[in-house]
């Protein structure tokens, strides 16, 4: 099966998403588009000169929306991350908006009708005008929300026990923001309920949520951006739909209950959400996501 992949955004997690999907061999037709017209063709030609050193050949388009008629996702990474001056990603929320009508038009011109998977910020209200503008299906839109943030704090718990990431399981909810949480009723590592062990080790959740909060600005005072952690939740995004996984995920999709686009588990593959989780939430966990579902709707009106 021949997969093919639209990119809106050419930023450093565009290009950074391109390059895990070309070098892994996930993407056999890839259609880049950016504003900045030397930067896009920069970077196409540059893959292009790479490809007679890579496993896999991909066919580059660039800036042609009329390519992703047939494409089964097309990624958006647009965003101006300069404006971030608080660390609030509500402050890219009047910007994006601006330019997504042309956007949106252009992608419904093309006929694409595959899977519209949100990367810009402020995520969950970018998705949800996404998802209005393009009059796609609502599972068909779907934002990488705290699949980052779950991997956060995955790794934050994981250095505490001295085990790889992946053996933590557990998740962050509702905003990909401000707001979010850490359910720490839902992990796990060691097989055994992280609540009982930090009692046990003496650890307390709060100072390991802080570290996660910490991690994310090491990165972004560092280098003034986040791109590897981010396009890594994306590919792997990418990598359920494609191989029709039906995988488990926290990413940001619209929640009925709330009436708003926010992180929460849902299973993914070929058709986008495929399937609805529902966790066993602490009565306190209950109101911090339905106060963060609160936060996104207020914020998203301001």
């Amino acid at each position: 099966m021949t997969t093919k992949i639209g990119i809106i955004g050419d930023g450093h997690v565009g290009c950074t998403i391109a390059h895990e999907l070309i070098v892994s061999g996930l993407v056999n037709d890839l259609v880049m588009i950016d504003v900045n017209e030397g930067k896009v063709q920069a970077d196409a030609v540059d893959f292009e000169d790479a490809m007679a050193n890579l496993p896999h050949h991909v066919n580059i388009t660039v800036n042609d929306y009329a390519a992703l008629q047939d494409a089964q996702i097309v990624i958006s990474t647009l965003g101006k991350i300069t404006l971030e001056g608080k660390g609030d990603r509500f402050e890219e929320l009047e910007y994006n908006k601006k330019q997504l009508r042309p956007i949106t038009d252009s992608i419904k011109q093309s006929g694409f009708n595959g899977i519209l998977l949100v990367i810009s910020n402020p995520v969950d209200a970018i998705t949800n005008l996404y998802q209005q503008l393009t009059n796609l299906p609502k599972k068909h839109v779907l934002g990488t929300g705290t699949l980052l943030d779950t991997a956060r704090m995955k790794k934050v718990v994981s250095q505490q026990f001295h085990v790889d990431p992946r053996s933590v399981s557990g998740f962050a909810l509702g905003e990909h923001g401000n707001s979010q949480f850490i359910a720490w009723s839902t992990v796990k590592v060691l097989e055994q309920p992280l609540t009982e062990l930090a009692q046990s080790h003496d650890l307390k959740l709060q100072d390991l949520e802080d570290q996660v909060v910490r991690g994310g600005a090491t990165v972004f005072l560092g280098k003034h951006y986040t791109n590897y952690g981010v396009s890594a939740a994306a590919v792997r995004i990418v990598r359920a739909i494609v191989s029709d996984s039906r995988t488990e995920m926290p990413v940001s999709s619209y929640q009925e209950k709330y009436g708003t686009y926010m992180s929460y588990p849902v299973i993914v593959g070929r058709d986008g959400i495929v399937a609805r989780v529902e966790l066993a939430l602490t009565p306190n966990e209950e109101q911090l996501l339905e106060k963060s579902a609160t936060t996104i709707k207020e914020k998203s009106q301001a």
